[in-house]
């Protein structure tokens, strides 16, 4: 394989993994981009969010990993801070790209709580008797 196919392979590698079509590969940034919404925040209320969200346990540095990649691709921006006494904080906010994208991951995720919505109807109708009774016989008439 030549250095320019596996540039190219790597390329649309990278593209696969940030198209939405497919199954969420990190579900924090639509959840991190929504907590933006109309708010600039610091990056531990953003981490603070996510709790409130129920994400289980949250990596930090990968927090602010991901929220430098929002950044480097336009979807978020970032100004320090410094009128409070502490240190200077970066404060967080949406841009038009990062709303966009926001509006994607939305349409995106109603796509997968419908078929969801599906899965645990069968799963429940399989799985866990009616709780209605016996279904009533017609008489003969």
């Amino acid at each position: 394989m030549s250095a320019s196919e596996d540039k190219t392979g790597k390329e649309e590698q990278q593209k696969e993994e940030k198209a939405i079509g497919g199954a969420p590969k990190n579900l924090m940034v639509p959840f991190l981009l929504l907590s933006l919404r109309g708010w600039n925040i610091h990056g531990y209320e953003l981490i603070q969010q996510l709790v409130k969200f129920g994400f289980p346990s949250i990596d930090q540095g990968n927090v602010y990993r991901t929220l430098r990649q929002l950044e480097k691709e336009n979807m978020v921006k970032s100004e320090w801070d410094t009128s409070s006494g502490g240190p200077a904080k970066r404060i967080y906010s949406l841009t038009d790209t990062g709303e966009q994208y926001l509006q994607s991951w939305a349409n995106s995720l109603e796509q997968y709580q419908s078929m969801l919505d599906r899965f645990f109807t069968m799963y429940t109708g399989f799985f866990m008797p009616s709780q209605a009774g016996p279904t009533p016989k017609k008489e003969d008439s």
